[in-house]
């Protein structure tokens, strides 16, 4: 029997399993195809794995439900954040943690009201524009680029997004785009695939296609990429609320420093113990 905890973040949710003592000795793949299946396992969009780190407070690793390891994860960096924090695995006293992911170091800061954190905020770093770097095989220079008569505008948040612009976003077929362009043969590495609605300068609205796992209530790296092309190409502000079917998300971006900021909430949703 081993112990697990389910934890969401706007309603992206991840089994988090604590592996600074000890850790299951299955393929990472398997293991967390089974985990995440809704019908026979615990349920989840992906799994997050708790590791000692060399370079920083903790280390993170975090698999979609296929079972394909993911470079970031914007919500689940805000959940590992919390649970290090209510299971005391730092002092009391420390509101910032270095946590190390494929993508770099990332520092996230918490918000406490007594002994709970109500609030994380991530310095996702920079976003980037490099196609070669996205990954992106495209040899064109142009900034958008159309996939079956769909425009869209990638970046990389730590791992790869395609953001598409529509006015029409609720009853917008998000399973059809959203699978087309995730397997397009521009992305050796498949991308995620965002679709979004300007509301005002400080205000949109997304829909997210995760690849590996499909659309999903919330994704933050998602967020971001959303807000930072908006940005850029929609001229709103630097400062941007993501509503995502899971709720809120503020993302800031400091030109200055070339570095985006996402805050929002993490959750538990419960505690339990499964025999693989």
């Amino acid at each position: 029997m081993f112990l697990f905890t389910k934890m969401q973040g706007t309603g992206n949710d991840f089994i988090i399993l604590n592996y600074l003592k000890e850790k299951l000795e299955y393929s990472n793949k398997l293991l967390v195809k089974y985990l995440c299946d809704r019908h026979y396992g615990i349920g989840a969009d992906g799994v997050i794995l708790l590791e000692k780190s060399n370079i920083a407070d903790f280390k993170m690793r975090i698999f979609n439900s296929d079972g394909e390891e993911a470079k970031m994860c914007g919500n689940g960096i805000r959940c590992i954040a919390k649970y290090i924090y209510e299971k005391e695995l730092i002092e009391k006293n420390i509101n910032e943690i270095k946590i190390e992911t494929i993508s770099g170091i990332k520092i996230v800061s918490i918000e406490i009201e007594g002994d709970t954190v109500t609030n994380i905020k991530v310095n996702m770093g920079h976003p980037i524009f490099d196609k070669s770097k996205i990954p992106m095989i495209y040899d064109e220079k142009a900034e958008k680029i159309i996939i079956k008569g769909i425009e869209i505008y990638p970046i990389s948040i730590g791992n790869p997004h395609c953001v598409c612009f529509t006015k029409e976003l609720e009853n917008y077929d998000v399973e059809k785009y959203g699978k087309l362009i995730e397997n397009y043969k521009y992305f050796p590495e498949k991308t995620n695939v965002e679709f979004v609605k300007i509301i005002d300068k400080n205000n949109i609205k997304i829909r997210v296609w995760e690849r590996g796992v499909g659309e999903t209530l919330s994704c933050g790296t998602g967020a971001c990429a959303s807000a930072i092309i908006s940005q850029k190409y929609k001229n709103i502000e630097n400062l941007v609320y993501v509503e995502l079917l899971g709720g809120k998300l503020e993302i800031e971006y400091n030109d200055k420093l070339n570095e985006i900021y996402l805050k929002g909430p993490a959750e538990f949703v419960f505690e339990g113990k499964i025999k693989i």
